[in-house]
C-alpha cells in the first residue's frame, strides 16, 4: 500500500485530499471516502488505508482545508460553517480525480461517509456524477424520505445505523428506506442494536467492535458487487 497527500481540482480551486493505493499496477475500484464532522483526521485516513488494504484506490477530501477538531463544540463550528454546496464540488472533484487515474476501473466509484459525512454520501447519490454506489455511516437521510429526492436516486444505496443513534433515530431510517423502496431503488438500511452514534470509529467511546465489523463486511461486499 502506498499513501500520500496530494491536490486535486474541485471547487474551482485545489483541495487536498489523502490517497490510499493498493500495491501493484491494478486496475482496482474506487472509493471516496468522507469525513466526520472532526475533519480529515487519523481516523479517517486509517479508514482510506484499510480500503486499500482490500483492494481498492481511496481517497478522502479535506473539506475543511488543513482543519481538524478534537472536541465537540470545535468540531459543531467547523461543520456548521461548512458550505454544502462546496463540500459537494470537493467530493465531486475527487470522484473525477479517481475515474481519471489508468489504475482504476470501472471508470466510476464509490462514496462512503461517517457522520456528516454520511449525510454528503446520500446526497452523492443523487447529485454525483460517476458514481457506482454510495454508503452511509449513520448520516442524516431525512432528505431521502422527500419524494423528489427519493427519485433521483441513481444508485445502489447501503446505510450502517446504530439502534440507540438520537440523532439519527430509527423511524427516520425506516421512513428513508420504504420511500426509496417505494421508488424501485436498490438499497439495503440495517439498524445494529444496541450501537450509538459513530459506532464504527474505534478511536472513540462510542465504539462498537461487533457491530463496526458487520458495518464493514456490508460496506466491502456492497461495493465489491457494484463496483466490478
Amino acid at each position: 500500500m502506498h499513501t500520500q497527500m496530494i491536490e486535486f481540482s474541485g471547487h474551482g480551486d485545489t483541495v487536498p485530499g489523502y490517497l490510499a493505493t493498493p500495491d501493484g499496477a491494478g486496475p482496482f475500484p474506487a472509493v471516496v471516502v468522507i469525513q466526520e464532522w472532526w475533519g480529515l483526521n487519523a481516523h479517517i485516513k486509517d479508514v482510506a488505508e484499510r480500503f486499500a488494504q482490500a483492494g481498492f484506490v481511496a481517497l478522502s477530501p479535506d473539506l475543511y482545508r488543513g482543519a481538524v477538531a478534537e472536541e465537540p463544540d470545535d468540531a459543531r463550528k467547523l461543520a456548521m460553517e461548512l458550505d454544502r454546496p462546496r463540500a459537494i464540488k470537493d467530493i465531486q472533484g475527487a470522484v473525477n480525480y479517481l475515474v481519471a487515474q489508468p489504475n482504476v476501473a470501472p471508470k466510476k466509484a464509490g462514496v462512503v461517509g461517517f457522520c456528516m459525512g454520511g449525510g454528503l454520501a446520500a446526497s452523492m447519490s443523487h447529485l454525483g456524477m460517476d458514481v457506482g454506489a454510495a454508503v452511509v455511516f449513520y448520516g442524516n437521510v431525512r432528505d431521502l424520505t422527500r419524494d423528489e429526492v427519493a427519485r433521483e436516486v441513481r444508485v445502489p444505496l447501503l446505510g450502517n445505523f446504530g439502534e440507540t443513534d438520537a440523532g439519527i433515530p430509527p423511524e427516520l431510517v425506516r421512513e428513508a428506506e420504504q420511500k426509496l423502496k417505494q421508488h424501485r431503488k436498490t438499497c439495503d438500511f440495517h439498524v445494529f442494536s444496541d450501537a450509538p452514534h459513530a459506532f464504527f470509529n474505534n478511536e472513540r467511546a462510542s465504539y462498537r467492535e461487533q457491530a463496526a465489523t458487520r458495518a464493514w463486511n456490508r460496506t466491502l461486499d456492497w461495493f465489491r458487487q457494484y463496483l466490478s
